[in-house]
């Protein structure tokens, strides 16, 4: 097979270590450019299936290259969203910020290349430790507490996915990553820090706390990889596995219920992408060709379609200064920002799954693996996520922000808003244009795909089915839009129970703290009176019997010696006793 010079997860990193290094601002701007631009041609040239960057160390194999479709599949999408992720961002001046996405790009394709275990949970660190860069850079109070949650968690499950792997190897010495038996305590593991990436409910709640508060750019980066990266590792090693549907189902609906609550732009669809990512999972646990077919390609198209969401929330928040739905209502934004809005319907549309955008094609695939497994209470809460989702992402949130009204009781004076920046704009034409392409033409992404697709998305019954669903959806909403508006309200979800539970654990160690520093204060007073005995024990003694204070002076010999007679007489006392002893013992 043809080899290419690195491996695609360095060019990233080696890419993001010279960006400081080049001082023009337009080189930088194209150097941003180059590097996700010379990865993708670095795919390109790993057409055939096979292993390669294959190095020893320490008695196992590293595998930084294990090429089939599904790998490149997901490369192929990864580098595209690094170009347009780097297009969005070429007005950030700080290289703190792109060496950071550099580098979380970098790790996200060295989990989809790693061929082994030990290869695959370096790089799934680096991901995380890099990506909270992406939340820090925000500056903010609420930022920074994100950001240490979110590394949290991501710890965590870097912690049990190590434990899984370690077992693992003990176990079957192997490092190999492939499909794992699901069922031992190791797979277990294993699968726990995969669905915490993945953010499965309950362990999701990192996602909606941390991404609405990462800087405007770094929240469309972040929407691409952590999950999508889980979802792959879920397809290689956990396909099938009952508890994923479950998991899954549940997830799609979860999301969308707590989007229903949301006043904040970005936590709102924070909030679908769990839903979303839950069809994925879903087709994971259902296991067949179709399904997984169908995993593989929501996510592919997920990743476009959730980046141009955020770009178009994103762009709102840079030129506003403003993220909830009840400080833009009734602000006309339709009529400064209608390019914006065009750009931000086509994200709208495709992943409310509208026929000829490419939410249709990938999500549809997945249903219908349900359906043919005739499994329907799966195929009934994918439809009901398919209806909240076009409810609050496709009308919802749009309306909200463009078109909605003032609330009843308030005055609003319109803001000063104007189209986002070019480069910005053109970020959310390239999205949105693939996002057309891909759903008009559903061939170019399923001859990427695994296995062979057989899935025709474009039926009359695939197609007027969703059209009832989307047509109803519309009408609902018509007909209580103004009971749809944001609330200015607080959403508890299951990050409560952490951050309460940290909250007391730092409370009892703060006390625990407390009790240690009185030990030790009482302690170093015990030392130090026994220091100012020590200097003249006779005297302190002296001092214990005596009602008036003295100063203690230094022991000196000639002062505090007592006479010989009294040590003769001890002495004379002591042998008379022992003398009496011996005397009735015997």
């Amino acid at each position: 097979m043809m080899i290419s010079t690195a491996p695609p997860a360095f060019i990233f990193i080696l890419g993001g270590l010279l960006l400081p290094l080049l001082r023009a601002r337009r080189l930088k701007q194209a150097w941003l450019l180059f590097i996700p631009a010379l990865a993708f041609v670095d795919l390109i040239a790993l057409q055939s299936s096979g292993t390669c960057w294959t190095y020893h160390f320490l008695g196992y194999n590293l595998v930084f290259g294990r090429i089939d479709t599904l790998s490149l599949c997901f490369g192929y999408v990864f580098c595209i969203m690094a170009f347009l992720g780097m297009v969005y961002a070429l007005h950030v001046k700080e290289d703190g910020q792109h060496l950071a996405a550099m580098f979380y790009i970098g790790s996200a394709l060295g989990v989809t290349f790693a061929g082994d275990l030990l290869t695959l949970f370096v790089f799934w660190e680096i991901m995380a430790a890099s990506s909270v860069f992406l939340i820090w850079y925000q500056r903010d109070k609420a930022a920074l507490g994100a950001g240490f949650r979110y590394l949290m968690v991501h710890l965590f499950g870097g912690s049990l996915l190590l434990a899984g792997i370690i077992i693992h190897v003990s176990t079957t010495g192997s490092t190999q990553f492939g499909v794992i038996d699901y069922g031992s305590l190791s797979s277990l593991l294993i699968l726990l820090g995969f669905i915490i990436n993945a953010a499965v409910p309950p362990f999701h709640a990192w996602l909606s706390d941390a991404y609405p508060e990462a800087t405007v750019t770094g929240s469309v980066f972040l929407t691409a990889f952590t999950t999508k990266s889980a979802v792959y590792v879920l397809i290689r090693a956990f396909p099938g596995v009952e508890l994923l549907v479950w998991m899954g189902a549940i997830m799609a609906v979860y999301g969308v219920v707590y989007a229903v609550l949301e006043n904040d732009i970005r936590r709102l669809l924070a909030y679908h992408i769990i839903s979303q990512v839950g069809y994925m999972v879903c087709g994971v646990g259902l296991g067949t060709e179709m399904a997984i077919n169908g995993s593989t390609v929501h996510a592919f198209c997920h990743i476009l379609y959730k980046a141009l969401l955020f770009m178009g929330a994103a762009s709102i928040i840079h030129v506003t200064g403003k993220r909830k739905l009840t400080e833009l209502q009734g602000r006309n934004l339709y009529k400064k920002m209608p390019i914006c809005l065009s750009l931000y319907m086509v994200g709208a549309f495709s992943i409310s799954a509208v026929p000829l955008f490419n939410g249709f094609i990938s999500k549809t695939m997945v249903v219908a693996a349900a359906g043919e497994l005739h499994r329907p209470i799966i195929y009934l809460l994918l439809h009901l996520a398919s209806i909240g989702t076009f409810l609050h992402t496709g009308l919802k949130l749009p309306y909200g922000i463009w078109f909605g009204k003032t609330p009843e009781g308030t005055t609003r004076r319109e803001i000063e808003a104007k189209e986002p920046p070019l480069h910005m704009l053109i970020a959310m034409g390239m999205t949105a244009f693939l996002c057309i392409v891909t759903g008009v033409f559903p061939q170019i992404l399923y001859n990427l795909l695994p296995y062979p697709v057989h899935y025709q998305p474009y039926t009359p019954y695939h197609i007027v089915g969703m059209l009832q669903l989307l047509l109803l959806t519309a009408t609902a909403f018509w007909l209580f839009a103004n009971k749809l508006g944001g609330e200015p309200t607080i959403s508890i979800d299951t990050d409560w129970f952490y951050r309460k539970g940290a909250g007391l654990l730092m409370r009892y160690c703060y006390r625990l703290d407390e009790a240690r520093t009185g030990i030790q204060v009482f302690a170093s007073r015990v030392v130090a009176g026994v220091v100012v005995v020590s200097k003249n024990p006779i005297q302190s003694v002296q001092s214990l019997f005596s009602r008036e204070k003295s100063v203690l002076l230094p022991y000196n010999a000639d002062t505090y010696r007592p006479a010989i007679g009294v040590g003769v007489m001890v002495l004379l006392v002591l042998f008379c006793i022992f003398c009496v002893i011996l005397f009735f013992r015997f």
